[in-house]
């Protein structure tokens, strides 16, 4: 596909998981990516290669988004790289998780979820917008979490993407004059190392499948191919939304045929 040909694309959190896999998909499709990455470089450079040598182009940034001038300095790092060309697509899908119940958050790690999955994220839209190109696409990860029955050790976790939900309707309205669209895509239960918890245990996977409509976990893919819509030309006219990903998580008793 070449429905992104000569954009450029930031996936933060770009290495690994869900992330790498949008990476791929956004440069698949054509665009140039900025891979961003908190402290695995290896990893960083294994997505930068991995789109090279599949005949696209990608470099990595870094930035701890724990730290207070996260966004700063990423985009001291992405700004040269962009030539002057700006920037279509952000992707902000960097991010923490927590299985604490909520008599187990502490004030650091309370402090920490919400710097790395909503302040830094609220930051790097702030310092992206006088570098987004007119008709451009901001896309946020979120997380079914925040708006179906809630995991009750996530707690602090989704109050986080709660936030980031909130933010995309006004952002939207904010930004549509200019032709941007912002959307959320919040997945379900994927497979990624930040839920490797659950899906190494083969009990958790048969208990999380039988309440999915499609009767499986879902992949690092699932979530990207959603994304490349949101960020491609058919997604024009949607903005302010928020797309499940989740392959029907929750919906009812699974009732056999």
């Amino acid at each position: 596909m070449s429905t992104l040909t000569g954009k450029t694309a930031l996936v933060t959190g770009g290495s690994r998981g869900i992330g790498r896999a949008v990476a791929l998909r956004l440069a698949a499709d054509g665009a140039r990516v900025a891979v961003h990455y908190g402290g695995n470089k290896v990893a960083a450079d294994e997505t930068v290669g991995l789109i090279e040598d599949a005949g696209g182009r990608a470099f990595a940034v870094r930035a701890d988004f724990a730290a207070a001038d996260a966004a700063d300095r990423m985009f001291e790092q992405l700004v040269p790289a962009l030539d002057g060309a700006g920037l279509d697509i952000l992707v902000n899908n960097a991010g923490i998780g927590s299985t604490n119940p909520v008599a187990g958050v502490t004030a650091a790690e309370f402090d920490e979820l919400f710097t790395v999955n909503v302040r830094t994220p609220f930051l790097v839209v702030q310092r992206a917008l006088p570098l987004l190109n007119d008709g451009g696409r901001v896309v946020q990860i979120g997380s079914v979490a925040s708006t179906r029955i809630a995991v009750s050790t996530q707690i602090a976790y989704t109050m986080t993407k709660a936030a980031l939900d909130a933010m995309t309707p006004s952002l939207a309205n904010e930004l549509g004059r200019r032709g941007i669209t912002v959307n959320t895509v919040a997945p379900g239960v994927i497979r990624t190392d930040l839920t490797a918890g659950h899906t190494a245990s083969p009990e958790a996977v048969a208990g999380l499948s039988a309440i999915t409509a499609l009767g499986r976990l879902g992949e690092p893919e699932d979530v990207a191919g959603a994304v490349g819509f949101l960020a491609g030309p058919d997604a024009a006219f949607v903005t302010g939304q928020t797309l499940d990903v989740c392959g029907g998580n929750w919906l009812g008793p699974i009732i056999p045929a």
